[in-house]
């Protein structure tokens, strides 16, 4: 009896047989790049490097690269992914485009900001300072001074009113409130400025003191803080309410115990944003909390400094010697920015902390 042996075809991986390999876009990224890069550089002969156009390089690299990797897909794969692989070098390409002014902004301020960031810079004020030296103290325990009193005031308002939209709003009322502070969130900041100026000037005209300025951003801040607590309370399941009530628990309680942990972590970012929002506002605290040279830690008594007003009048009135101003004004900038971003470090850390996955 003879038996038959039956030999076996070898299957290619489906799941990789047709397809470029990872490294394949990586590499006509380069090539395209290089060529693009010679290519001007030939052009440009007898030309100086400044000369040499680099956005214009990377331009052209980057529109060859699209061109070569959709082609190229095309004949190796499907053309379903060269049209997936030309969509993904889109997306790609409004990233990159979107993050350079973010870097830009940031290369900027650093290394123009870096010179006067020394000791002097936060221990001095401006008082008596008419050339070199001095420093941004005052400005900087302006801007948290006033900042902190209007977080003080806008927080508590704007959480409670987005508490009323979400659990106790209905009908007319809850409307009209909505709309008042969509109208709000579109108020620009010099008008905030003018109506605390003119509230304030039917009691004492003339007054400009840092408390009106913390006024001034509450005005910016509320509905920044209504909107985002709201989406976030919006976000929280109705079966965590309802498993609250059938538990006899009152609905105040059910609110302070059950909702607003579960959302504790979006509120602080909403709230930090809208922090980040007001910090840096010129114009209404031109108007409010005005202009002095000199350490004021009393927002109830006179003119407070802020470090946006601080960098407005360095570059508006940098005196006798300009680059010593100009430095003192990236400084403050530099500054400015520092504190945005240890205060959302600092919101990321409470949102973490406070979570319910790590609650207790």
């Amino acid at each position: 009896m003879t038996t038959l042996t039956r030999t076996k075809t070898p299957v290619g991986n489906s799941l990789t047989a047709g397809q470029l390999p990872k490294w394949m876009p990586w590499a006509l990224l380069a090539g395209s790049l290089v060529l693009s890069c010679a290519a001007f550089a030939v052009v440009n002969t007898g030309g100086s490097l400044t000369d040499f156009n680099i956005a214009g390089a990377v331009f052209v690299g980057v529109v060859v690269f699209a061109i070569a990797l959709v082609v190229l897909s095309s004949v190796v794969e499907t053309r379903r992914r060269a049209v997936d692989r030309f969509a993904t070098v889109l997306v790609s390409i409004a990233f990159v485009i979107a993050l350079l002014p973010l870097i830009s902004l940031l290369f900027t301020v650093v290394t123009n900001g870096i010179a006067r960031f020394d000791l002097q810079f936060f221990s001095y004020s401006m008082r008596n300072v008419v050339g070199e030296g001095g420093g941004a103290v005052h400005a900087i325990w302006g801007t948290l001074i006033v900042t902190a009193w209007a977080a003080l005031i806008s927080v508590p308002i704007g959480l409670m009113t987005s508490i009323y939209l979400v659990e106790y709003g209905r009908g007319r009322v809850a409307k009209l409130i909505t709309f008042f502070v969509d109208v709000m969130t579109g108020i620009p900041s010099i008008v905030a400025g003018l109506f605390i100026v003119a509230v304030v000037a039917l009691i004492d005209p003339g007054l400009n003191t840092g408390f009106m300025g913390s006024i001034a951003l509450s005005v910016l801040m509320i509905p920044v803080v209504v909107r985002s607590s709201e989406e976030m309370l919006r976000l929280v399941p109705n079966e965590l309410r309802e498993a609250s009530y059938a538990l006899g628990v009152p609905k105040w309680l059910t609110i302070v115990k059950v909702v607003l942990p579960t959302s504790i972590a979006g509120i602080t970012t909403g709230i930090m944003l809208s922090i980040s929002r007001v910090i840096g506002e010129t114009a209404p605290l031109l108007l409010t909390a005005g202009f002095t040279q000199s350490l004021n830690v009393d927002a109830f008594d006179g003119p407070m400094m802020t470090l946006p007003v601080f960098v407005y009048d360095q570059f508006q009135n940098p005196g006798t010697n300009i680059p010593a101003a100009l430095e003192r004004a990236w400084a403050g900038a530099l500054t400015l920015i520092i504190i945005v971003m240890a205060l959302n470090l600092i919101a990321r850390f409470v949102a973490k902390k406070f979570a319910p996955k790590f609650g207790r």
